[in-house]
C-alpha cells in the first residue's frame, strides 16, 4: 500500500476534513487570523487545510481540537457512511452468460447498499419474470435502449427508450423484449430478498 501524499489525500476525503475545518470555524464567528492566533498555526496553512489544497497531520488537527474544545473523532466519525461503487464500461461490455438469456449487471456491489441497482439487457425476444404472486415487488424500471413489453396480471404496456415505470404490486410481473433488437433497462429496487429469474 503507497504512503504517498496522493494516497493520503484520496483516504482521508471520504471524512471532508477541510469542509468540517470550515464549519467549525464559521459556527464559532472566528476569522483565520483569530483562529492563527489561537492556535499558533499561520493562517496560509489554515487556509489550506480547509480548503483541502494540504493534508493535515494529526498533531495539527489535535491542536486546533483543543481551541474548539471537541475531540478527533469530530474528523472522523462519518467515514463509515461513505460507499462508492463504480462499475466501468468495460464491465458493461461483454461478459453475459450468453446470448439466449437475459444478462443482469450489478452497478452497485456494496454488499450493505439500501438499493440494487442493475442493468438488465434482453437479447430480441429475450424474456424473464421480475415477480411472483404474493411478493411484494417495488421497483424504477428505466428504459436504456430498444423497447420493453411488461405484463402485469394480464395487463400489457410497452415502453420505449427513455420511458420510464414505478412499480408496486403482488402480483406476477414478467418483462420481453420487444421486436428485433436488443432492450437494456436500468432497474432501482429496495435491497430486499426478491426473484428475478430468467424465464
Amino acid at each position: 500500500m503507497s504512503n504517498s501524499p496522493d494516497y493520503s489525500r484520496w483516504s482521508l476525503e471520504p471524512y471532508g476534513i477541510g469542509t468540517k475545518l470550515r464549519a467549525l470555524r464559521t459556527q464559532k464567528r472566528l476569522t483565520l487570523s483569530r483562529l492563527s492566533s489561537e492556535t499558533g498555526l499561520s493562517t496560509a496553512l489554515l487556509s489550506k487545510l480547509e480548503t483541502d489544497r494540504m493534508v493535515p497531520t494529526l498533531p495539527t488537527l489535535a491542536n486546533i481540537c483543543r481551541v474548539y474544545g471537541i475531540g478527533l473523532s469530530y474528523f472522523f466519525s462519518d467515514a463509515s457512511e461513505h460507499t462508492i461503487s463504480i462499475t466501468r464500461k468495460a464491465h458493461l461490455i461483454g461478459g453475459g452468460r450468453n446470448q439466449e438469456s437475459v444478462k443482469h449487471t450489478p452497478l452497485n456491489a456494496s454488499p450493505n447498499s439500501q438499493l440494487v441497482v442493475e442493468m438488465i439487457e434482453f437479447p430480441p425476444g429475450g424474456a424473464a419474470s421480475i415477480s411472483e404472486v404474493g411478493r411484494r415487488t417495488t421497483s424504477v424500471v428505466y428504459v436504456l435502449e430498444g423497447r420493453l413489453k411488461l405484463d402485469a396480471g394480464g395487463a400489457q404496456e410497452e415502453l420505449d427508450a427513455g420511458d420510464c415505470i414505478y412499480l408496486e404490486s403482488q402480483i406476477a410481473i414478467a418483462w420481453s423484449a420487444v421486436g428485433k433488437s436488443t432492450c437494456r433497462v436500468l432497474m432501482v429496487s429496495p435491497a430486499s430478498p426478491r426473484d428475478v429469474s430468467a424465464g
